[in-house]
Parts: structure tokens; C-alpha cells; sequence
């Protein structure tokens, strides 16, 4: 198992979304977070600077059987690219085990 965790736009989150579900990701966790990025410059809107230096992102959290860690990093890096600076990180993690509280099932059944 692995646990396929992402950082992307706001704005990008119901793209990405729909997506995993079409390809059977179905079940994950997310967070509004606040992080630094690159990116150094202000934007100016309404002659008004805003700093970009704190971003408002989202981060996901999926655990996924070993069969469909390809198929979900390339649906994320699909569907929440711009191609502009600030699209966000995907980090790949080893899952050691699982299980459902609810039965004590153990092991990668419990993602289904």
C-alpha cells in the first residue's frame, strides 16, 4: 500500500476530485493548509499589493493499494496543473498495514 499525499491550488481541488473518482479513487482525506512557497513577488489587484508569500493550498491524503499508486499520482499531476509556479507537490510514502475498526480486517482489503 501506499499513501499518496499532495499539496495543490484551491482552486484546482474540484478538477482533481472528480477526476480520482472517474478512475476509482473514491475514498481520501483533505486539509485547508497555509504554507511558503517560491514564489517571492506581491500580486497587485485594484492597485492593491497583496504578498503571496503565505499560500492557501489544500492537502490530500490518499492511501491506495500498490495497482493504483500510478494511476493516482498521474490523474493529480493531470488534473491540478497550470503550468504556472505554485501548482503544488506530490509525496509517495510506504504503507506497512491497514485496518477497518469496524471488523478488525486487516491488510489492503480494508481500502475497498
Amino acid at each position: 500500500m501506499k499513501k499518496v499525499e499532495a499539496i495543490i491550488r484551491k482552486s484546482k481541488y474540484s478538477d482533481v476530485k472528480k477526476a480520482l473518482h472517474e478512475v476509482g479513487v473514491n475514498f481520501f482525506s483533505y486539509w485547508d493548509v497555509t504554507g511558503q512557497g517560491n514564489e517571492k513577488e506581491g500580486h497587485v489587484y485594484r492597485g492593491i499589493s497583496y504578498s503571496t508569500s503565505d499560500i492557501q493550498r489544500r492537502w490530500l491524503s490518499i492511501v491506495v493499494n500498490d495497482e493504483f499508486e500510478e494511476i493516482t499520482i498521474k490523474t493529480i499531476l493531470e488534473a491540478a496543473s497550470t503550468g504556472d509556479v505554485g501548482d503544488g507537490k506530490i509525496f509517495v510514502s510506504e504503507i506497512k498495514d491497514a485496518y477497518r475498526i469496524r471488523t478488525g480486517e486487516k491488510g489492503g482489503d480494508t481500502l475497498n
